[in-house]
This record gives structure tokens, sequence and C-alpha cells, in this order.
């Protein structure tokens, strides 16, 4: 158990190859990409690299696991098109998650290539929808021996910087913050830059009831929590075919998730709300992350441990103060938060994933391009 378990650590936070075959039994990518200089470490069920370039400035990146098996995902992409960063919060399990990891920056790639490098809105949401299409067909492909894929999806929090442009794309409840500069003050203000689709938010059930008009259930409070239907409480995914399709919301999918009534229109959606922002001088970092981190530390709490302390560990050192902070909620140590193994430890906080990116405006506005192309993904392999 111990063996496999060390395994399994092993094979996190090794680079992200075009194919698996890239890679030699040490882990070492054989392809295109890079760590961007980066080193990993471990630390119990926690994943970091440190300190690493990308073709902007650093970054640091972290995940902390809580679920038996961790269901988030995460990926740096740094090269010809620019730099595009990946935050996939799985639920239901990982499968959704990965899939997204596997495929969505891929259909970016090959979208923007199509116009000649190119990137706009247009590009990342032709990925989405792309990447939503293949992993319904997935499920279909695999309905008769693996029916239960259906009520599995990921959130997907999606930023990508083209030129002097950052695009921030997003589905569920991830998050990405912006460290801005304060004038000459010292100061750094924190700018949430991504729009939430969580059903606890009063105008996510307000924009559902619109959508849903004939249906009094589409939102319900259960237990003090809002949930679509009463069942999941993010709007909008990748996957969870079974509130998109009909034909999945049917035995022999878990009865929790069937519908009482017959589904006539799609009741939750894979269309990103995407933003644009033109990156300015004082535009000092974003600070990407699941919703795990944003359970407990506020944005304006996250973007001043960054401000406060060296760029090397600030995705590690957001980690440890959302477990602090959950720590502290249920009355006990840290230190023994840390003791408790996973699966049990989602009791007390859930899988956090962490990407810190910082800019380097020298870099930005010499249109520098990350050579060689820098490709990281978290938890690539799993036993």
């Amino acid at each position: 158990m111990l063996q496999g378990f060390m395994n399994l650590l092993s094979l996190c936070w090794k680079p992200f190859g075009h194919e698996k075959g890239n890679h030699g039994a040490n882990g070492v990518l054989g392809g295109g990409g890079s760590s961007g200089g980066s080193k990993e470490g471990k630390d119990g069920l926690l994943w970091y690299r440190d300190i690493g370039k990308y073709g902007s400035g650093d970054f640091s990146m972290a995940v902390i696991q809580a679920n038996q098996v961790l269901e988030d995902q995460s990926q740096i992409e740094s090269g010809q098109y620019g730099t595009f960063v990946g935050i996939y919060d799985g639920h239901g399990g990982p499968e959704t998650a990965r899939y997204v990891c596997d495929h969505l920056f891929k259909h970016f790639r090959a979208i923007a290539a199509e116009s000649q490098g190119v990137v706009t809105a247009e590009t990342i949401q032709r990925a989405f929808r792309q990447t939503e299409e293949g992993f319904t067909t997935l499920v279909s492909e695999s309905w008769s021996t693996r029916p239960n894929i259906a009520t599995v999806g990921t959130c997907c929090l999606v930023g990508v910087i083209h030129q002097h442009t950052l695009f921030i794309a997003n589905l569920g409840d991830s998050r990405v913050v912006l460290g801005k500069k304060v004038g000459n003050t010292g100061g750094m203000a924190a700018l949430q830059l991504s729009t939430e689709h969580n059903a606890n938010i009063a105008a996510i059930r307000q924009e559902l009831m619109e959508l849903h008009p004939n249906d009094p259930q589409i939102v319900v409070l259960k237990h003090g929590v809002w949930r679509v239907k009463g069942i999941i409480q993010v709007s909008r995914s990748i996957g969870d075919v079974y509130m998109k399709h009909a034909r999945y919301n049917r035995e022999p999918i878990n009865g929790k998730f069937r519908l009482p009534e017959p589904m006539n229109m799609p009741i939750l959606s894979a269309n990103p709300t995407i933003i644009s922002h033109d990156l300015q001088p004082n535009d000092s970092f974003l600070i990407f992350a699941s919703d795990g981190l944003w359970e407990h530390l506020s944005n304006e709490k996250a973007v001043d441990i960054v401000h406060s302390h060296p760029h090397a560990g600030s995705a590690k050192r957001l980690v440890k103060a959302a477990l602090q902070e959950a720590a502290r909620k249920r009355e006990m140590r840290y230190s023994d938060l840390r003791k408790i193994d996973k699966k049990v430890r989602r009791h007390f906080h859930d899988d956090i994933t962490v990407i810190v990116l910082f800019f380097n405006h020298d870099l930005i506005s010499r249109g520098a391009v990350q050579d060689p192309p820098v490709s990281i993904r978290s938890a690539l392999e799993h036993r």
C-alpha cells in the first residue's frame, strides 16, 4: 500500500508532452516542451513547483490533495501562441478534468494555427466547444460499460496571454484574481477577473430562473446550500452530460442524479464567460485557483500574501495559508491537519490547485516568445 502511494507521488508533476510515449522511465520530457527551469517537490499530499519561467515572467504552482483520487488538474503551456493556463476542478470523479487537461489546449493550439497564430475570444470559445463535444462523444461510447461517466464533470478556468492581451474564460466556480499596483503607494489592489457560475450567487439563480421560467424547482435550497435541481452547485461545466442531454438522465446512472420529470432543454451549460483585459504596467501578478482556496482566503488576503513575499514558493504559501485557516475553523492545529490522510481530508478541505503568474513587462513589451516552449501539467499519470 505504502509503495503504491509513493509510486503515485513520483508520477505527479511530470512535464506535459505531446504524447505519453515521449516520457522515459524517469519522467523526463522527450518532446519539445520544458519545465521552465522549475523543480518539482512534494511534502505528503502537497506537490509544488516553487518557481519557474514562462513567456511573460515567473510562475509558481502547487496542488494539495484531499479526495481519495485527486480530482483537480492543471497546466501551463507557454510558447508560439502565447501562454495558456488551465485549472480544472473536477467533481464526481477525475475523468472529465483529466480529459479536459488532455484535449482543451490541443484544440486551442490547432484553432490558433488555423488563423496564423491570431488568438481571439472566439478561438477560446471554439476550443471549449470542441472539448465539450469530445467528452460527450466519450460518454456515448462508454454508456454500455461505464454509464456513470455521464455524471462526472469539471469546472474550467482558463487564462490566455496573447501579445498584450489577457483573456479569461470560465465555467464554474474557480477564480482568478489580479494583483494590481496602486500608484506609487506600494499597495496592491485585488481585482477579481473571472465570473463564477454557482447557484449560491443570487445573480446565477436569477439567470437560471429566467432560462427555465416554467420550472419552479430549477434551484433548490438544501441544507443551507443552493443547488441546481437540488443536485449540483455549479450552473456551467464541461461534462455533467446527465444534466444536458435527456438520453443520459436515465437508468443505469445512480438514482440521485435522475430527474423526476423529462428534460426538454439542457439545464447546465458549457458556454464560458470570456473577458479580455489589456495588460497595464501596474498589473503585477495573477492568482488562478480552484474554489478550495477561495473557501478559506479572501481575494485581498491572497493578494497580500503573494505581494508580501518573494516570488518563489508563492503558490505553496497560499495553499498553506488556506490549510491553516481550515484548521482554525475546526479548532485544530495545522500540524494535526497535515497528519490526516486523503479521503478523510475531504471533511476539512477540498483539493486545492494554485498557479501564480508574475508579469515581466519588459518581456511583454518586447513580444518575447518562450523558447523552448514551457509545458507543465499536474498529475499526468495515475495508478
